[in-house]
């Protein structure tokens, strides 16, 4: 049986991804990555790194996806930063 609280989890973290992919998305399909912070991304990319790391030492794996793909979706948006940079 499925423990109750680690499908909680994978909704909330599902949820959290979800909501960062179109902005992944629209800064592809626009070119442009001019309105996003750099000291956000960075922020957000070492926040999502730890939070990573705890999901390991835990060993959640609904922490553990998430935020690898999150983690991926950060990179690509300090990649089209640096790409995109007029």
């Amino acid at each position: 049986m499925i423990n109750p609280i680690e499908i909680l989890g994978f909704v909330a973290a599902t949820l959290t991804t979800a909501a960062f992919l179109p902005q992944v998305y629209k800064t592809w399909k626009t070119k442009s990555a001019e309105s996003l912070s750099m000291s956000m991304l960075l922020i957000f990319v070492i926040g999502v790194s730890c939070w990573l790391g705890y999901g390991f030492l835990i060993n959640s794996l609904p922490i553990i996806l998430c935020n690898l793909i999150t983690l991926v979706s950060g990179f690509l948006l300090l990649y089209f930063k640096f790409r995109y940079k007029n």
